[in-house]
């Protein structure tokens, strides 16, 4: 046993492990060198490699969170510890802001101190906040039983077979699981819409590239097409109808009529900006009504984008990532944007367990309401389930009665029947000698006297079949 006292010392739980130092020098590096490991200066820009750092982050992490279970501990570690790595970059993000010291006489004195921007100050405590909720909200489906996945590959004859299927309990969750999951929900909610905004503000602050602007035509006109155009320019302008004449059944048609209308409002904003210089962008529409055309498209844009809430990227929106400059703004978007999509996903997956929940309950009401209806039925008619019993009575009974009526015609030559009793002869049609018909001791019921029962079919019959079935000889009987 060591007597170095520095030995004995247990470690430190906050201090980082030798292999934690060696993968965050590793991340910064590469986030150094742009992601160009050659180091020959071939990388993207830092602000690039940063948010590609993050999104590459959050797919490793939840790229297969296809179901409401909490997120795996060893993943967990992994997220928190490394976002932490590449959030702390905004913290040496700074500006000057005036501040009031007091000096050794007593006076006061309004000097200037840094402390971190403004818009990350802000943002980054908010964005914290909303990943833990997130991940706290998956870690309660933890204990919750009343629901369960199907396997991927247990059915492969339906769609989609490789996505695991919700299934509940027959007639559907109780009432208290499924207000605990609509409050579920209803967090969830909060979180896509707070970090929608937050994406949605850092964006908008972001320069428009110059190689974005390139590819643009002169005039909305031109970019949105006549149809739209004349639709927006309109002096009767209504929202819902607009969306109503467009064709928005597929993804590509959405992120289409996106880009289109992301285009026109950075025209009408650049026509308005360099109206007084003579340039290629001036127009002679005025500025109130292209100031009305610019809001309009703003308010179709906000429409699509909180109807779709999955969309891909615009066209415009990965330009400005693309070539951001500002190193918190690429960060504060990053974070923003994989939260958003987290958030969009856990959406997803409860409204498919409560799609499951109504389907089950509209089953179980379904029966319900036809036993119900059957039941009314035979209230209303009790007729209709007496002729039921009836009929089901004598389904089970006609086996028995040909089996007893074999036995007799086999053991016995004559059978007593009651007055307007149906024989069996009778409902199959079988045929009864005339003269074997007999009344005796002068009863008003006749016994019926069956001694030979001849059937007679319509299969054909061979030569002596014939003969002894009409009692006739063959002709060599007759000498």
């Amino acid at each position: 046993m060591s007597n170095d006292p520095q030995n004995d010392k247990a470690p430190d739980p906050l201090k980082p492990h030798n292999s934690d130092i060696e993968l965050m020098k590793e991340r910064f590096v590469r986030l150094l060198l742009g992601e160009d490991m050659t180091g020959r200066g071939q990388g993207v820009s830092s602000t690039l490699a940063l948010s590609n750092a993050i999104t590459n982050l959050a797919a490793f992490v939840f790229g297969k969170q296809n179901k409401l279970v909490p997120v795996p501990e060893d993943k967990k570690r992994k997220w928190r510890k490394e976002i932490d790595w590449l959030l702390s970059v905004t913290d040496y993000i700074v500006e000057f802001v005036p501040s009031q010291q007091i000096g050794k006489d007593g006076s006061n004195m309004e000097i200037m101190v840094t402390q971190q921007r403004r818009d990350l100050l802000m943002n980054i405590p908010a964005l914290k906040k909303l990943d833990a909720m997130l991940i706290d909200c998956l870690d309660n489906f933890k204990d919750k039983k009343e629901f369960w996945y199907v396997p991927e590959d247990a059915d492969e004859s339906i769609e989609r077979w490789w996505i695991p299927r919700v299934k509940v309990p027959p007639g559907g969750l109780s009432d208290e699981s499924r207000r605990w999951i609509q409050h579920q929900k209803d967090t969830c909610n909060q979180v896509l819409k707070a970090s929608m905004a937050i994406n949605a503000q850092v964006l908008s602050e972001m320069e428009v590239p110059e190689t974005y602007i390139d590819t643009l035509p002169k005039n909305g006109k031109t970019s949105l097409g006549d149809s739209i155009y004349k639709s927006i320019t309109d002096e009767f302008f209504d929202l819902d109808q607009f969306l109503s004449t467009m064709d928005l059944s597929s993804e590509q048609n959405v992120m289409d009529l996106m880009n289109k209308m992301e285009a026109s409002i950075v025209i009408w904003k650049r026509k308005m900006n360099y109206k007084e210089l003579k340039s290629s962008w001036s127009s002679s529409v005025s500025s109130e009504k292209r100031e009305v055309f610019e809001e309009r498209a703003e308010a179709i844009l906000l429409l699509i984008k909180q109807k779709y809430p999955a969309l891909a990227q615009s066209s415009l929106d990965v330009s400005k990532i693309e070539h951001n400059k500002d190193v918190g703004q690429s960060i504060l978007e990053s974070f923003s944007r994989v939260l958003e999509s987290l958030a969009n996903t856990v959406m997803r997956l409860i409204e498919e367990v409560l799609k499951a929940d109504e389907e089950a309950q509209n089953l179980s009401l379904g029966i319900i309401k036809k036993n119900q209806s059957m039941d009314s039925m035979l209230t209303q008619n009790p007729s209709l389930g007496v002729i039921k019993n009836q009929s089901l009575d004598s389904m089970l009974a006609l086996p028995l009665h040909m089996h007893t009526l074999g036995k007799l015609l086999d053991r016995s030559p004559s059978i007593q029947s009651p007055r307007g009793a149906y024989m069996l002869s009778d409902t199959k049609g079988w045929g009864v000698d005339q003269g074997e018909l007999m009344e005796e001791n002068g009863n008003s019921s006749p016994n019926l006297k069956i001694k030979h029962v001849k059937i007679l079919t319509k299969a054909k019959m061979s030569y002596i079949e014939k003969l002894e079935a009409y009692g006739l000889r063959s002709p060599t009987a007759r000498h």
